[in-house]
C-alpha cells in the first residue's frame, strides 16, 4: 500500500506541468459555481494547449456538455471520468507468457530514452521474479553500448554486445545466450532512428526478421519509446512505427519535464496502441505500468 502511494504521488508530481495548464481556466473549476460557455471555451484551449489534440479535445468537451453539469466541481470530477474513460482502451498489462525466452524489442527515434527505459524494464522485470538478458542492439552508437552494459551491471543481468555489426546478429546471440543461461526474458535495444529514414526503417524489419528466425514468434513485443516532451509529433511517430513493425505497445517517457502529457489522450482517439509504461523521472523504479485512472487522476489532480 505504502509503495502504491509512493508511486501515485511521483505521478502526480511528474505530470504537475501538463496538470498546471489544465488547471489554468480555473480557479475556475473551483472557483465558479456555474458552469457556462466560456468555461468550457477555456477548457477546450487547455486541452489543445496540453496537447491531446483536436479529434480528443472536442470528444471530451462534447461529452462534458452533455452532461448539463451545473458546477465547477462537478465539472473536475467530469473531466477526470472522460478521460479515464477515453484512455481505458491504451491500458494494458505486459504479460510473459509461453514463450522461452519471452522476447522483448524496444524501437524510437534518438534520444527518445530507449537505453534508459531498457534498464528501468529490466528492473521491474526483475522484481516480478523475472530472470533477464539484454542484447545491445543499437550497433551504430558505442555509448549506446556502454550505457547498456552500465545498466546490466546496475541491474546485474547480461548484456551481450559487439563492437560493431549486424544489430540482427547481436539479437541472434543474445537469443542462444538466453537459451543456455535459462534466461526468461530478452530485452533487444536498436538504434534511434526517423520513420523517414527508409533505409533504417527496412534495417528495424529486418531485426525482427531475424529474431522471428531464431525463436518462434519473436519479438513477442515490439515497444515504441516516445519522448513526451515531442508532443503531437509522438502521434506521427506511433503512426509511422506501427506501420513499419505493427506495434505491440508503447512506453512514454519524460513526462516530469514536459507539459504536453495530453498527447496521451491524441493517442488514444487516432491510434489506440496499448500504452505498457510510463516514465516521470530519472530513478531506477520511476518507469511503472500505464493505469488510466491514476493517470487520469494526475493529470487533473
Amino acid at each position: 500500500m505504502v509503495a502504491a502511494l509512493s508511486w501515485a504521488a511521483r505521478l502526480k508530481a511528474g505530470l504537475a506541468r501538463t496538470r498546471e495548464v489544465l488547471n489554468t481556466p480555473v480557479p475556475v473549476l473551483l472557483a465558479r459555481r456555474r458552469v457556462d460557455e466560456s468555461l468550457y471555451e477555456e477548457l477546450e484551449a487547455a486541452l489543445l494547449q496540453a496537447d491531446c489534440g483536436v479529434a480528443a479535445t472536442q470528444a471530451i468537451v462534447s461529452s462534458l456538455r452533455r452532461k448539463k453539469l451545473e458546477d465547477g466541481e462537478a465539472l473536475r470530477r467530469a473531466l477526470k471520468d472522460a478521460l479515464a474513460e477515453l484512455l481505458l482502451p491504451l491500458e494494458r498489462k505486459l504479460e510473459i507468457t509461453g514463450a522461452r525466452p519471452f522476447v522483448i524489442m524496444l524501437a524510437g527515434v534518438n534520444g527518445s530514452g530507449k537505453t534508459t527505459s531498457i534498464g528501468k524494464l529490466a528492473h521491474w522485470l526483475q522484481l516480478q521474479g523475472r530472470s533477464v538478458l539484454l542484447a545491445a542492439g543499437d550497433t551504430f552508437r558505442a555509448a549506446a553500448r556502454e550505457q547498456l552494459v552500465a545498466w546490466g551491471e546496475r541491474n546485474a543481468v547480461p548484456v551481450i554486445a559487439q563492437p560493431s555489426g549486424d544489430p540482427g546478429a547481436v539479437l541472434f546471440d543474445a537469443l542462444g545466450a538466453a537459451r543456455a543461461r535459462g534466461a526468461e526474458v530478452v530485452i533487444a535495444d536498436t538504434a534511434g532512428r526517423l520513420p523517414t529514414q527508409l533505409h533504417l526503417m527496412e534495417e528495424i524489419r529486418k531485426v525482427k526478421r531475424v529474431a522471428a528466425k531464431a525463436q518462434a514468434g519473436a519479438p513477442h513485443e515490439v515497444l515504441l519509446v516516445l519522448d513526451a516532451n515531442t508532443g503531437q509529433n509522438a502521434l506521427a511517430q506511433v503512426k509511422a512505427f506501427d506501420d513499419a513493425l505493427g506495434l505491440t505497445g508503447l512506453v512514454l517517457t519524460k513526462l516530469d519535464g514536459t507539459a504536453k502529457g495530453g498527447v496521451v489522450c491524441a493517442i488514444a482517439r487516432e491510434r489506440p496502441v496499448p500504452l505498457l509504461f510510463v516514465g516521470v523521472g530519472e530513478d531506477i523504479d520511476d518507469l511503472r505500468p500505464f493505469v488510466a485512472r491514476d493517470f487520469a487522476e494526475a493529470l487533473v489532480g
